[in-house]
């Protein structure tokens, strides 16, 4: 396979992972702030620009930090760069240089979805519509992977886009993670309070956690069992732990298929075996920041290890 294709997979998951992360931030702080005054609404709004890492570019453009501005922003404004429209257009348009090595089930979905979303963002979004906007993202999402589970050879095409998948996914949670301790909490002394367990509460709708995590609990909000389940509970699909099983697999079989293990299966074993070893009480004995600052720049230089093994720019 040449390695723009293999770039395309890779970064058309990747998008597409990230606009529906993105929408699911959005759809957790809509129902939060729908609890709250309006000061303490404008700060969740806050947090969600902070934990997206917008915060100069929207700033740059509002003064304020009302849900109406800051969902369009996120969604369709055309001076952000990472705005859902501006992602799910270049998932469309890896798509369609991919055409050739992907099934028509998955051009299908994600050129019908783009369709949708272009008409539903082709103006400012209102309270009236913005759920139903999420809601299409959110299924656009479900529908591309569901067309790749179902109908995509497994070849190299089907694990670079899931590589690319699992990459951004992992990266999202720890982001999220790593924001919430230094962003959504406003002060120690809201630490067990109403505000508290809420914005926990956001955090794990906003990575579609809430009804597993309290299966698992017993629906008990604790900050070190969310973060345990959402780094090192392997059973979980959106958690860390297991977004690394998955993305070792898939190189696996992409070492097996060129015959011959690479510099990424090297560094994506090595950070399996990190995790492995690893108790949430010793991460938060490290510092959970600490912890989730190194993750990020491991899976950065896993994805340019990707990048290089398979000659992505050539």
């Amino acid at each position: 396979m040449l390695g723009r294709t293999a770039n395309g997979l890779f970064w058309m998951f990747r998008y597409l992972e990230r606009a529906e992360n993105t929408a699911r931030l959005l759809d957790a702080a809509l129902r939060m702030a729908l609890t709250r005054d309006l000061a303490t609404a404008e700060e969740e709004w806050r947090s969600v620009i902070e934990t997206s890492g917008q915060r100069a570019a929207y700033e740059a453009k509002h003064a304020t930090y009302t849900g109406m501005q800051v969902w369009n922003f996120m969604l369709r404004d055309r001076d952000n760069a990472s705005s859902i429209l501006t992602m799910f257009g270049q998932v469309r348009q890896n798509a369609r240089l991919t055409r050739n090595a992907i099934s028509s089930e998955l051009w299908e979905a994600i050129n019908t979805n783009w369709l949708a979303i272009q008409e539903q963002l082709h103006r400012p979004v209102g309270e009236n519509s913005v759920l139903e906007t999420i809601a299409t993202i959110r299924r656009a999402g479900t529908q591309a992977h569901g067309a790749l589970a179902g109908s995509m050879l497994r070849e190299e095409p089907y694990h670079f886009a899931l590589c690319g998948t699992f990459i951004e996914r992992a990266d999202s949670v720890a982001r999220i993670l790593d924001m919430k301790y230094y962003l959504l909490l406003p002060s120690l002394s809201y630490v067990g309070s109403s505000l508290d367990t809420g914005q926990w509460d956001q955090l794990l709708r906003s990575v579609s956690g809430d009804r597993a995590y309290r299966w698992i609990n017993a629906a008990r909000v604790d900050a070190r069992r969310i973060c345990e389940f959402l780094i090192l509970d392997d059973r979980f699909p959106r958690s860390i732990a297991f977004s690394y099983r998955s993305l070792a697999d898939n190189l696996a079989s992409l070492a097996a298929l060129h015959d011959g293990a690479c510099q990424s299966n090297t560094l994506v074993r090595e950070a399996q075996a990190r995790l492995a070893s690893l108790t949430i009480d010793e991460i938060f004995d490290q510092g959970l920041h600490q912890f989730l600052l190194a993750f990020t720049n491991a899976n950065g230089a896993i994805a340019d290890a990707i990048a290089t093994d398979y000659r992505f720019l050539s």
